[in-house]
């Protein structure tokens, strides 16, 4: 069977980004804006939010939303914000350039590409940058035009503050997938790697690593777990408050791999109480105060002899109670 192809650029982005965006442009309702199904990324609260809809009064939305139809609605894939602080700023309807005949992955590639042209990487949480890496990746990994794609975003949004590597450099080094989004992001391949496999984690897993709970290099380790033995972890650590570690993570991974990860053992990894060695049944040691030793023996007495004294005292005590007590 053949490999399925992308849709082309022109299909995708229209004719010519440059000189054809206001005739792409168009305006809908917001009643029939509908948000993008699993969208990776925190909407705009607070006073960002606010300074938005200030602006939104003021100004109009200068932007466009980007969106692709969805039965009788329009589905958002750039502009989540925007239609929300427009909405409370009044307006009832927006801007916006519609793409037809999208692939999903085509879809979350714009979704997670413009969000990162619109603010900045270092201010996103953990999961919405794993989310907008792995979309990246994917995209580098893909034959064919998903790079040129990326271009296209970046041209309908008027991103320029966002430079990406060409795939081959001017003397003709051909960059690694990982390489290529280091140096866009700044980031080392390894963190690149880390990032790819917290976006495999599920969504409540995620949360624990936005609120920093859970390390990134322990949540390496909880992606390798399967998604119901992850939601069941979610769920110890919701109701409890054990902490995740290292050690730990691995563990869980270890049993995981060893299909021995079952609510029990989970519990008792989590809570510590795992291979924990029981307390030895031992009477605590006591010290005897030098105060009391000279009271009764010479400073020359050795240790020895005078353990041996202390002994015989003692069970010659513990004799005269025990006779006391039959004798009652």
């Amino acid at each position: 069977m053949s490999e399925k192809k992308l849709m082309s650029l022109d299909d995708m982005f229209g004719d010519s980004i440059n000189t054809t965006e206001q005739e792409n442009q168009t305006k809908i309702e917001i009643s029939r804006l509908i948000p993008f199904e699993n969208h990776p990324f925190k909407l705009y609260e607070g006073e960002r939010f606010e300074n938005m809809v200030r602006s939104i009064k003021e100004f109009g939305v200068i932007v466009p939303v980007i969106v692709r139809p969805k039965g009788y609605d329009y589905e958002i894939l750039s502009g989540h914000n925007r239609v929300n602080a427009a909405k409370a700023a009044g307006l009832l309807e927006v801007p916006v350039v519609i793409k037809e005949n999208l692939e999903d992955e085509e879809a979350m590639l714009i979704v997670t590409e413009t969000n990162l042209m619109q603010r900045s990487f270092s201010d996103m949480l953990h999961s919405e940058r794993a989310a907008a890496l792995s979309e990246h990746h994917k995209a580098l990994s893909s034959q064919g035009k998903r790079t040129d794609i990326l271009k296209e975003i970046e041209s309908l949004l008027n991103a320029d503050e966002i430079k990406r590597e060409e795939t081959s450099s001017p003397v003709g080094k051909k960059l690694r997938t990982h390489e290529q989004i280091g140096e866009a992001y700044n980031l080392s391949k390894n963190s690149i790697a880390r990032y790819l496999r917290i976006s495999k984690l599920v969504d409540e897993l995620k949360e624990f690593i936005d609120s920093e709970e859970i390390s990134i290099r322990a949540g390496v380790d909880l992606s390798y777990l399967l998604d119901e033995e992850q939601i069941l972890i979610a769920d110890i650590l919701t109701s409890s408050e054990f902490k995740i570690d290292m050690k730990k993570a691995e563990t869980l991974r270890a049993f995981s791999e060893g299909k021995k990860l079952n609510e029990e053992t989970a519990y008792s990894i989590l809570s510590g109480e795992l291979n924990k060695k029981p307390k030895a049944n031992k009477p605590a040691p006591i010290k005897l105060k030098p105060k009391l030793i000279s009271k009764f023996f010479a400073p020359e007495i050795k240790q020895t002899e005078i353990e041996e004294v202390i002994e015989k005292a003692l069970e010659l005590y513990f004799e005269t109670q025990k006779k006391e007590v039959l004798d009652e």
